[in-house]
């Protein structure tokens, strides 16, 4: 169906915005289909409708597309599936493969917790496998819920962990899992299943929290006779201080990096560094797809997210998006600060003043403050810092002249070489209230003379 091509899958439960760890996952999906000119599918998987906040999974189709993440097919909803996986089901009771479990939540978990105080690992006893035809039978007819559970063989099972190598697991150590719940709808492992085979997935990338569950499908494909995917797994993303990244860490919702001022393209460029070492860093999704290792060589270890790092990259893509982009991306953050700010040739101008001086975008809102806010008070320690009695008599010379060339001029003939330095740092507070920023002519030119002169001649006025 799908001969010598490869295939792979972003399948996200629909819960929300994207996360860190989503967000990854979707990003090597979508590295590896470009890499190996592949097919990159999208599959929602909305069986347990409990946990479906994100109806018609929008809000993640909209953070891939923010993203620049486009998928090849897709997306696929498991919960249109049922009647498929209910033929894979059926298959295997035929093959009396599975068996009915009527255990209730309760009596799982005490039977749990007594495993746990004998200091025996945790695992389901099969005690409804034991049940007799006509115990089962009783319980049916008094429409008791039930499960169906596969019948694990105990036996050892190998698949290929492209980072790892071939991989072994002993499934007397595994319960036989559930393939539905009591409601009748269909598990995440089975319904994964079942769409990996069907959709000729050749390789599942995922988060390495998923490693026992990678070991449980491969017990599917052995139950149906089927070939394997190849299985690849990627290292948990931890914190500086080496726990696991959670909803309270910064960086961690992708919304959070979005109204902080975070660019698509920093974040996958970030985030697709984690656990490696290029000597160029700052990649586009095609130079990513080509440096990336897709075999032993990929990180195997947890990675750090290192937020200053995340916040340079960032900065660096603010530096190379085109004029067009860069203004694009920046005017929503300052009309959120600014309502009344209207989009023009001169605000333009004034946006690409200050790129220089962004890390984020929403960097934006403070340097250009100045502009719609003109200083109305004044920090006496910068004052004082900057020898204000000194060059007071320069400050008023500037504040007079009749153009820019004489404003200029000035400033270089109008004090000590030694107080120059002091010279500017006391005209940008006066023109901005800080002493470090925009260069004193990008001030001027981006303020006008006339209402330069006005911020010196109130500057003064107020410090004297």
């Amino acid at each position: 169906m799908h001969k010598n091509q490869e295939r792979v899958r972003f399948a996200p439960s629909p819960t929300g915005w994207l996360h860190l760890g989503s967000v990854r996952a979707a990003l090597f999906n979508k590295l590896y289909a470009l890499k190996t000119n592949g097919t990159f599918i999208l599959r929602v998987e909305d069986t347990d409708q409990s946990r479906d906040v994100d109806p018609g999974a929008v809000k993640i189709q909209e953070d891939l597309q923010w993203l620049g993440i486009s998928f090849d097919e897709g997306p696929y909803f498991q919960s249109q599936r049922t009647a498929l996986y209910q033929k894979y089901l059926d298959q295997l009771i035929a093959n009396n493969q599975v068996y009915r479990c009527f255990d209730t939540p309760e009596e799982l978990e005490t039977r749990r917790q007594i495993q746990i105080a004998r200091g025996l690992p945790p695992k389901y006893d099969r005690a409804c496998l034991k049940l007799s035809q006509e115990e089962v039978a009783q319980k049916l007819a008094q429409n008791t819920p039930f499960i169906w559970r596969l019948r694990l063989p105990e036996t050892t099972i190998s698949f290929l962990e492209v980072t790892r190598g071939e991989m072994s697991f002993d499934l007397t150590h595994f319960s036989d899992f559930a393939l539905t719940r009591q409601d009748g709808s269909f598990t995440f492992l089975f319904a994964n299943f079942v769409d990996d085979l069907e959709m000729g997935i050749t390789m599942v990338i995922r988060g390495e929290d998923h490693l026992s569950n990678s070991a449980s499908q491969v017990a599917l494909y052995k139950a149906f006779n089927k070939p394997c995917p190849r299985f690849f797994h990627l290292p948990l993303v931890c914190s500086v201080e080496g726990k696991k990244l959670s909803k309270r860490d910064f960086g961690f919702s992708l919304n959070d990096l979005k109204e902080a001022g975070y660019l698509p393209q920093a974040i996958c460029n970030y985030v697709a560094l984690l656990g490696h070492s290029f000597e160029e860093e700052i990649l586009s999704l095609e130079e990513l797809a080509r440096a990336i290792p897709f075999d032993t060589n990929s990180p195997k270890s947890s990675v750090r997210y290192d937020a200053d790092k995340l916040l340079w990259i960032n900065h660096k893509w603010i530096q190379r998006l085109l004029p067009e982009d860069f203004v694009a991306y920046t005017l929503p953050f300052l009309t959120t600060a600014y309502p009344k700010i209207i989009d023009s040739q001169h605000l333009r101008l004034l946006i690409e003043k200050i790129r220089p001086n962004m890390q984020t975008l929403k960097d934006a809102q403070a340097l250009l403050r100045f502009f719609y806010h003109a200083p109305q008070t004044f920090s006496q320690e910068l004052v004082a810092k900057h020898n204000f009695p000194a060059l007071a008599t320069a400050l008023e010379t500037l504040a007079s002249v009749s153009d820019e060339d004489a404003f200029f001029a000035t400033t270089k003939t109008s004090c000590s070489k030694e107080l120059k330095k002091d010279l500017f740092a006391l005209i940008r507070v006066a023109l901005t209230a800080q002493d470090e920023g925009i260069g004193i002519k990008d001030l001027v030119e981006m303020l006008s003379l006339e209402e330069a002169k006005k911020r010196l001649r109130y500057f003064i006025d107020t410090v004297a």
